[in-house]
């Protein structure tokens, strides 16, 4: 009895050893193509600047005390660095406005198709997908076409007598918040349907046979059951909107910036690679505070499930 015991304790460390070599491929690729490129952004952001970009070889925790904080170039006086605070508070707003509007689009649009029959689902959620077939520049461009002077929005407006001239509609807030909210509408829709795709939509009926109200059927018994595809839609938009760099410069100008665009500018003309790296690390900090919030709540909506 105990010779057999010792005969499966060693197959199993056989099985377990084999699982890592077999494994040990797709390891090498994660560290290689993942985790190697973020090491090397950190030790640069801990490097001396170079006067014409790069890095010199030397430690340095400027980099990162420029993130927060600038010198004067006169008196070298300290000063908190307002434009890049600026820049973060209009990304993480933005993002988040993006996020809220997704939410209040997409939920009663993966309702309507998750209430519809199989063939008008495959239908529906073959027009969601269909942005995905084409490239995200592209898309861009064409919302620039669309909100630009002589664009629909502005032809419509002065049709309709609501405007005698062109609204200043492209390089704002709003004209990113338009392409980030038709660019990732589709990432919160195809959770939230997925979820949805499940629901008992008895459990309506039942609610209202019970004399629940709308309201009182959504809030009770629809969200609490599909929260997890709420939280995994808000997730998919909020995380990419916040690292979001082609919408905010086509559709923005050089005025509207957000943190993908500062950390562009700071490893081309600003020459400033180290304040590059370091920025580049505080989004991804931003973005790890952003999953642990998210991944909260989805276990907490599970929970109280």
């Amino acid at each position: 009895m105990q010779s057999l015991t010792d005969l499966e304790v060693s197959l199993r460390r056989a099985d377990v050893r084999r699982r890592w070599w077999l494994s040990l491929p797709a390891m090498l690729v994660v560290i290689l193509g993942g985790v190697g490129p973020l090491l090397i952004v950190v030790v640069y952001s801990f490097l001396e600047a170079g006067p014409y970009g790069d890095v010199v070889w030397k430690f340095s925790g400027e980099g990162w005390f420029n993130v927060l904080f600038e010198r004067d170039i006169f008196d070298d006086t300290v000063s908190i660095a307002d434009a890049h605070l600026t820049i973060l508070w209009r990304s993480v707003k933005l993002s988040g406005i993006t996020t809220l509007l997704c939410l209040i689009v997409g939920f009663p649009t993966a309702y309507y198709m998750a209430s519809r029959g199989p063939k008008a689902r495959g239908l529906l959620l073959l027009l969601i997908t269909v942005p995905f077939w084409t490239n995200l520049l592209i898309r861009t461009f064409a919302i620039q076409q669309l909100l630009r002077a002589e664009g629909l929005v502005n032809v419509v407006l002065m049709k309709l007598r609501l405007t005698d001239a062109p609204v200043q509609l492209l390089y704002s807030d709003f004209a990113i918040l338009t392409g980030m909210t038709y660019v990732y509408l589709p990432l919160m829709v195809l959770p939230l349907y997925s979820t949805m795709e499940k629901f008992d939509f008895r459990l309506m009926e039942a609610a209202y046979d019970l004399y629940a109200s709308r309201r009182k059927a959504l809030t009770g018994v629809l969200i609490p059951l599909v929260k997890p595809g709420m939280i995994a839609g808000c997730t998919l938009v909020f995380i990419p909107c916040l690292g979001s760099y082609v919408i905010p410069r086509v559709l923005g100008g050089g005025t509207n910036l957000m943190i993908g665009n500062l950390i562009e500018l700071q490893f081309g003309a600003g020459r400033n690679w180290p304040l590059g790296a370091a920025l580049s690390i505080a989004l991804v900090a931003l973005v790890m505070i952003g999953l642990v919030i998210f991944q909260k709540n989805d276990r907490s909506g599970g929970d109280n499930a």
